[in-house]
Formats: C-alpha cells, structure tokens, sequence
C-alpha cells in the first residue's frame, strides 16, 4: 500500500478516531489525512504547539524536550482530552487513539543528531481500555525536508499497524518502514504497555527490530524494560562483554568484576552484556525460547542485555559512541583477541585490518583481555604473552605497549577449566557438574 492508501484506509474506517500533536518537523503525520480523502472520519484535533512557553503550558515543564518523559505528557493529556470531551458523544462506537511525537530535526547549520520520540495511546475497542505503543527514531537524512517527510510516513505506518497488524508482532515491525528507502530513518526502541498489549514481551520487540534490520542493536534492563540507549548510556563509561551465553557462566561474572577494578573505564560503569544474532541463529531461524532463557538469566544477575547484529568489534563500539564520550572497555578472550586479525572482518574495507583497529580505537577504547588455559600444558596465554600473526607482531607490540590491550586477570583459575560450550555439552549429557560453574542466581535459567 502507498502512503495515501494507509491514510485513506484508516480515513474510511468509522470506527477510528483520534487527535495529532506533533512538535519539531512540521505536522507531517497529520498531513496524509489531510491529503488523502475523508479525513474528517479521522481527525478530531491537530495541534503543533513549538513555542515552549505554548508546549509547557499545556504539557507542563519538562527537563528535556526530546525524551519519552515528554511525548508520555503529551499522550496523557491529548488522551484526556480527547476521551472526556467526545466520549459521551460517540464513545460507543469509536476507538480512540492520540498520536503525538517531539522531534529534533535539522536545523540551520545544524550538526547534532537528529532523532525523535513517537507515541500512540490507542483503544482496541469502542469503551475498552487504552494503550500505549512507543518508538524511537532516528533521522538520518542530511535535509530538513527529507527528515520530515520520513517522519510522516513512520508516524503513519504506526498508526496503521497499530490498527491493522497490532496482533501479528513480525508483520508489525516490517511495516513500519513501508515506503522508506533503507538508510533514511533507524527504529532502535519499541514498546507496547497497557492492557490491550499484556500478552506482547518488548524484548521479543526489540529482537525483532535486529532482525528485521530496522536498528543495529537494542537494549534492556534488569528488569526487562526496554529502553532507547541514550537514557542508559549518556555521559557513562562502559564495560562491555560480548559472547553466547549460553549458559551464563561464573567465568562471565569474573571478568566484569575484574573489569571493574582496573578502573580503566572510570569510575562508575555501566555494564552491558552483548550477544549478536551470529549467536542467536540456529540455521535459518531464532529459537526465541532460548533466546529469553539467556536474557532472564542476565537479568536475574542485574545486567543490562544488548541484543545486535554488529558481527565486527569497530562497529558495536561505534553505536556505544553515538550515546556517550566516556572511556568504554571491551571484555573479550584470547579466542576472540585471534578473531580481530583475521581478515574475513576487515575484506569490506579499505584499509583492511588496519582500518578495523584504528576505528576501533578511537576515542578512549580499550581491550581487556581475560587469559586462556592451555589444556594440554597447563600454562596460560595472557595479552602479554599472546602471539598475532607473524605480519601483525609488532603492531601487537604497539598496542599493548601503549595501553589499548590490557591484561584481565582471572580471580579464580578454575573458572578457565571450561569453556561456555563444554557446559553446554556436559548439560545436555546430564551431567550435574555443569551447575557448579553457573551463578546459582542464574541456575534456573540456564
């Protein structure tokens, strides 16, 4: 369907009803009513209220203009509004919806990221109770013009999936961007809240936003909240570990508290437990039970989960860099320390390998490197003592000379006895050694 089709579509349907309140680009959601026919079945109100003494009076002050605090005003009072003054007029038999956003896009010489906050407070059915679906999106067209106008077609490819799609969370998702070309907006958050949509889990959202390639990575809470990274991630150093786990591991909490205490990253930090979709993949498809088993197991211990689809190191440290300007460490093995000279992730660029570790390390990064026990041996392969490939070693030499790997040390050296895998084996054959070396926090999950 085209744009116009969408909006004529919800035009023509008597039984939808609601208000706009748009902020920041022009009313360019309410706009596709208005230019497609009929659109007195839809819209009840539109408002654009930019001067912020205007926004304030009616919404309330706000410390931040651009945020979820602000749009989830802005929906209860629309909301509000809307129901008390129309319901006893056609309550009965309308559903009602306020759509509202605030939005930051280009400006004269502008150079900041441009980005914006959407919501839709909405019935499911005439007299029934309201919910809220919220998203995050980025702008990323260079023209003010061309931002607008793929702010509109979102803001109505949401209200039409709502309407439409709301039961079907895949078919949802992939509407979102019909009538974009690919690289004009990003949607890193996703949220559905009330009681029409109990049954939805945001983090099977916010998978499903990687993987329908709408955004790089998402984000959630210890408590399972999703949220969008800049209000987690602003003005905050990181420690970031990514794998499988699969299962959680004692070795996994090991390495973030020994993180911690090298204060490479500052004081304070976030920690941010990352698993890519190469990890999520069984074949063709994600088996989602296992997919929520990994995640309630890092939530019972308090972190903080990032799912992405970022398979090189450079490119999972350039989205932490769009949120925050502190230092960020990077936890990883030996095993993986290997991976980054190995050109199969590197062959897309220019300058190779060399690229990959100079947009890496931009910007106050480090590597913290975890040691490897040798089986056979017994002996452990630190940063210090490992060996690159023969071409890379006095590159090698450089970086850990000045600082950008760093040595992790291991607080208990049992822990390196096994591998995440070699639990998994021993799980599957029944073995109950494996409960040994899982966080008993997390025992029931794994």
């Amino acid at each position: 369907m085209t744009s116009l089709d969408k909006a004529l579509q919800l035009n023509l349907d008597p039984s939808i009803y609601g208000v706009f309140a748009e902020i920041g680009a022009g009313q360019e959601v309410a706009n596709w009513f208005f230019r497609a026919s009929a659109s007195a079945g839809t819209v009840a109100k539109s408002i654009s209220a930019y001067d912020m003494t205007m926004s304030d009076a009616i919404y309330g002050k706000s410390g931040r203009y651009v945020s979820r605090q602000r749009v989830k005003a802005m929906l209860d009072h629309e909301y509000n509004t809307l129901t008390e003054r129309l319901s006893p007029a056609r309550g009965a038999n309308s559903t009602f919806f306020s759509y509202c956003n605030t939005v930051r896009a280009r400006g004269y010489r502008d150079t900041a990221e441009c980005h914006g906050w959407m919501g839709l407070r909405m019935q499911t059915k005439p007299g029934g109770p309201a919910g809220d679906i919220l998203i995050h999106v980025r702008l990323l067209d260079e023209e003010n013009v061309d931002q607008m106008e793929a702010l509109g077609i979102v803001g109505l490819n949401l209200i039409h999936s709502a309407f439409y799609y709301r039961d079907h969370l895949e078919e949802f998702i992939r509407h979102l961007i019909d009538n974009l070309a690919p690289g004009r907006v990003e949607i890193d958050m996703l949220k559905f809240r009330g009681e029409p949509f109990q049954f939805i889990d945001n983090r099977i959202c916010a998978l499903q936003l990687v993987t329908g390639g709408l955004t790089d990575t998402a984000m959630f809470m210890p408590d399972g909240e999703v949220v969008q990274p800049a209000e987690v991630l602003y003005k905050r150093p990181v420690l970031l570990l990514r794998g499988s786990f699969n299962p959680v591991t004692k070795l996994h909490l090991d390495m973030l508290e020994q993180g911690r205490k090298l204060h490479i990253t500052g004081e304070d930090p976030i920690e941010v437990c990352e698993i890519s979709m190469n990890n999520l993949l069984r074949g063709e498809t994600i088996d989602y039970v296992n997919f929520l088993d990994r995640v309630d197991a890092l939530q019972a211990l308090g972190k903080t989960v990032v799912i992405s689809r970022c398979a090189e190191f450079y490119r999972i440290v350039a989205v932490l860099r769009r949120y925050t300007s502190e230092p960020i460490g990077v936890i990883l093995s030996i095993g993986l320390l290997n991976e980054l000279f190995k050109e199969k992730w590197s062959r897309h660029l220019d300058g190779g390998i060399l690229e990959s570790f100079g947009r890496l390390f931009k910007d106050h990064v480090r590597l913290l490197v975890s040691p490897w026990k040798n089986r056979k041996t017994g002996d452990l392969v630190t940063a210090e003592t490992f060996r690159s490939p023969e071409r890379f070693r006095s590159f090698y030499q450089f970086l850990w000379e000045n600082g950008y790997v760093v040595d992790l040390p291991c607080g208990d050296p049992v822990l390196l006895d096994w591998t995440p895998r070699d639990l998994q084996l021993l799980k599957e054959q029944g073995n109950p050694a494996w409960q040994d070396l899982v966080p008993k926090e997390a025992l029931a999950k794994n």
